[in-house]
């Protein structure tokens, strides 16, 4: 039963790598046994995580997912290094904080095109070279599912997250391809640090969070694996929220 929960013999490409919770994805899939490639705009980011994981397995594609000929050619050295590719990670995203009525036109194609496009171009790209089946992770967020202060177009972002694995996994099943999401609350990364340091913002996050703290990358790495795995074989179209429980009342 446990082999079940292994990827040894398995590639997966994670995007956004570089640092937060996509590093965490990597390092868990990397100790997992899978090989690995990783996807950023950072390369010297990439860099770090390929020589912290260090088992030669491992290789970096330095590409802009909102573009697909950059995903393209990342897809394509991935396929070509290790002959297949079984998992895909849809991690990379981003925000810009503003209420609904000041976010601009510029914020929403920028959000858009980094959340939720990029989904879809990676997607895309990857789903042709799973011939032999596959899983496909996507990173969205609570706030695709409840109220949050994160802002109108982030939640829209994630939100198409969710709707988008539902219909790929719908389309792909009978190629034994899995679709599913994650929807994660606050974690403890580079991105949420200052955040987190601001005492009253951090008690009005536990304040909703029935765990009464936030999570820590290894918490939500963990999930990311089984999903990955043979041991969730039956299980796709599903957004599993990694969230201490917070989505049992919202945050607004």
């Amino acid at each position: 039963m446990l082999k079940s929960f292994s990827l040894e013999g398995k590639t997966a490409i994670v995007t956004g790598a570089g640092r937060g919770i996509g590093k965490a994805i990597a390092l868990a899939f990397a100790e997992a046994g899978a090989n690995l490639v990783l996807v950023s705009r950072t390369e010297e980011q990439l860099k770090e995580v390929q020589e912290e994981i260090g088992n030669g397995r491992t290789i970096r594609a330095a590409a802009d997912i909102t573009d697909r000929q950059q995903v393209r050619e990342a897809v394509e050295k991935a396929a070509a290094h290790f002959g297949q590719i079984d998992v895909l990670v849809n991690n990379a995203g981003m925000n810009i904080r503003r209420n609904a009525e000041e976010a601009t036109d510029e914020d929403w194609r920028t959000i858009m095109d980094t959340n939720a496009q990029s989904v879809f171009i990676c997607s895309q790209e990857v789903v042709k070279h799973m011939t032999a089946g596959g899983a496909i992770l996507n990173i969205s967020s609570v706030g695709g599912a409840t109220a949050l202060k994160t802002g109108v177009i982030y939640a829209a972002s994630k939100a198409a997250i969710i709707q988008m694995t539902k219909v790929m996994a719908m389309e792909w099943g009978e190629r034994n391809i899995r679709v599913n999401a994650i929807g994660p609350w606050y974690f403890n990364t580079p991105l949420t640090a200052q955040l987190l340091q601001d005492e009253d913002y951090l008690d009005s996050i536990k304040a909703v969070t029935p765990m009464k703290r936030v999570g820590e990358l290894a918490e939500v790495a963990s999930p990311a694996v089984f999903l990955a795995s043979d041991a969730a074989s039956y299980i796709t179209g599903q957004t599993l929220f990694v969230d201490g429980g917070m989505t049992i009342h919202g945050f607004s």
